[in-house]
């Protein structure tokens, strides 16, 4: 199960080749950072030290140094564009996969997630958080929901998302997920879950009042198992494409003769 334990420390285990990635540009992220503040504590440590008022009496009149200007700004450039290789290629790494397996529509509402199967039967159904009062054992509180995502491990998951009213925003830090739902827009993601078990996520953008009640909760299973729960969500879950029950229109009434009497004379 995928989820904050008490006193954990750093990101949550990843469950995706992209959470994978995360995890390792910010590891080599905090080590530049660490890198670079120690390098600046340790400037100014000195300069506090060697320029002190008793060791130099006369300030030094010198306003530029060509080879420290050359080098303040060479470094730092070189520095980002280490960065940016790596960022570039996880940004692209992470958008889309033109090969995926099934698809997932998810769509954001005030305050509640509904999600569609379009290749697995076209059904949708909606997913609201459980109460406190109806949490069984085990369930979390306010990341548990009624009817949970379930998706196959490893499969490419093409991921759809687009909103009903405001911005909302489907987040999933274990597997490396997080984009907005824009209304009136559809963008993509992709995902591959590497282990089956359970993952949590929320709405990562302010939406309105009940912002903090949308949890996602998804589980991993293995393809024979999802397969049956495709066929059970037939049966269970209304279709997006359900044809309309036909109008029964009332029977028109037959024209209606009108007798023309004798002409009269």
């Amino acid at each position: 199960m995928a989820a904050p334990h008490n006193w954990e420390m750093g990101l949550q285990q990843p469950g995706s080749q992209t959470a994978v990635w995360i995890h390792q540009f910010h590891d080599s992220l905090l080590v530049i950072t660490t890198l670079i503040t120690i390098f600046v504590l340790a400037l100014l440590l000195y300069a506090s030290w060697r320029f002190r008022e008793k060791r130099n009496p006369t300030p030094s009149t010198t306003t530029h140094n060509t080879l420290v200007e050359v080098l303040w700004t060479v470094i730092p450039i070189m520095i980002l564009i280490g960065i940016a290789i790596p960022s570039f290629r996880l940004l692209y790494f992470a958008d889309s996969t033109p090969d995926a397996d099934m698809t997932l529509k998810i769509i954001g509402n005030q305050w509640y997630w509904t999600y569609e199967y379009p290749d697995n039967g076209n059904f949708t159904f909606d997913a609201n958080l459980v109460a406190d009062a109806d949490l069984k054992p085990g369930q979390k509180r306010l990341m548990t929901t009624d009817n949970p995502v379930v998706l196959p491990v490893g499969k490419k998951i093409r991921l759809l998302m687009t909103s009903r009213d405001v911005l909302h925003s489907w987040g999933v830090s274990p597997l490396g997920i997080k984009l907005d739902n824009v209304p009136g827009r559809t963008n993509e993601t992709w995902v591959e879950i590497d282990n089956p078990g359970t993952f949590y996520g929320f709405c990562s953008e302010l939406c309105g009042a009940g912002h903090a009640y949308m949890p996602i909760m998804i589980k991993a299973v293995s393809q024979a198992d999802f397969d049956k729960w495709v066929e059970l969500a037939k049966k269970t879950f209304a279709r997006v494409d359900a044809p309309e029950a036909p109008v029964k229109q009332a029977a028109t009434p037959e024209p209606l003769t009108v007798a023309q009497g004798s002409a009269r004379n």
